[in-house]
């Protein structure tokens, strides 16, 4: 099949990358000239395990090839996937959906036959019809299908989920569409991974739900850890006990300093928008983000205490910058607050 994949940022790129390992015809689409000249160069722009490789694999048996221009490749592609930035919006924690309403606009002009356009990004609900709606506008002639495919890949662990996931989601409202996806996921069927048919808008909230579930969890077990330290308990053992009820589940069980991160933190805070915007505030996720907050500026006080009441004139070490191992993406991460709180009350800090 003929995929364009506009966006070849973390998702976008991996996502292209793993459907030209299916045995798809992939374009991956940037607007970043320079970028896309390293991408031909093989010059993978973020650290994943395995990436450099199935994307160098696969461009060299002529699946996988990557464009500044969108014009051809649109024109050409039976689906089209949006994978561009979501970030939160300053002042009110909504998803910015700027970046995936241009490229819904600009990709209007270029369609040509029947086309499914699939929102990989990560949006709030009801973005799947404003994109049909602006398709709609652009060109009303065009035969065209929305739908929306949240991704839930892992950083540090990428390639192997986009294989073998625990399942796909898709919001779709036509049989047509439904029968495109069913191709572009074939080779997941040998898996017999579970591939979900909802409408688009339960498909878009599912992928936040999931994320701030996953983040009350942490935060949860967090909590668990600083009372252990209080009562004398393990929180590791805490948490391996109740991590063996199936009920429960032992993953994201591991107490740290607060979660980071590209996701939860915009994804918990873009559903709590969401909440407030439809007068149905979701108190939880909102409790679980101000404890995730205060819990990374705790840990500077935890250190103190370690060291005996001051850190002045004291080396302190701390091993592993990023949000989580395998990975270089620092954004959100817990060592952007504590590494400055450790500077300011005298320690000097050696991080590796």
């Amino acid at each position: 099949m003929r995929i364009a994949m506009i966006g070849t940022g973390y998702v976008g790129l991996v996502s292209g990358a793993c459907l030209s390992e299916f045995g798809h015809n992939v374009v991956c689409i940037d607007k970043d000239a320079a970028k896309v000249e390293a991408l031909r160069q093989g010059v993978i722009p973020i650290f994943e395990p395995g990436l450099e490789e199935v994307v160098g694999a696969n461009a060299r048996a002529g699946r996988l090839t990557f464009e500044s221009a969108m014009a051809q490749a649109v024109s050409e592609a039976e689906a089209v996937f949006i994978a561009v930035g979501t970030p939160s919006r300053r002042g009110d924690g909504h998803a910015d959906l700027s970046y995936v309403f241009a490229a819904a606009e600009e990709l209007a002009c270029h369609l040509r036959d029947y086309t499914v356009v699939i929102t990989k990004s990560t949006v709030p609900v009801g973005t799947s019809h404003q994109v049909k709606q602006i398709i709609a506008r652009a060109r009303p002639d065009a035969r065209f299908d929305v739908c929306s495919n949240p991704e839930f890949l892992r950083e540090g662990s990428a390639i192997e989920d986009f294989r073998r996931p625990d399942r796909v989601i898709v919001g779709c409202d036509s049989d047509r569409a439904r029968d495109v996806i069913r191709e572009i996921y074939r080779p997941l069927y040998l898996h017999e991974t579970p591939i979900v048919f909802t409408n688009p808008e339960t498909s878009e909230l599912i992928k936040y739900a999931a994320n701030a579930f996953l983040a009350t969890k942490i935060t949860f077990i967090n909590e668990i850890a600083d009372l252990c330290e209080k009562v004398g308990a393990d929180v590791q053992d805490v948490a391996r006990g109740i991590g063996l009820d199936g009920r429960i589940g032992a993953k994201f069980l591991h107490a740290g300093p607060g979660f980071g991160g590209s996701c939860f933190p915009k994804d918990t805070q873009a559903l709590t928008a969401t909440g407030k915007q439809y007068e149905t505030p979701l108190r939880i996720v909102e409790t679980v983000m101000a404890i995730n907050d205060a819990r990374k500026q705790a840990m500077a006080g935890k250190v103190v205490a370690a060291c005996g009441g001051s850190l002045v004139g004291k080396v302190v070490a701390v091993l592993g910058l990023t949000f989580k191992p395998n990975t270089d993406d620092m954004r959100e991460a817990p060592s952007l607050v504590i590494v400055p709180a450790l500077e300011a009350l005298g320690a000097r800090v050696r991080a590796f």
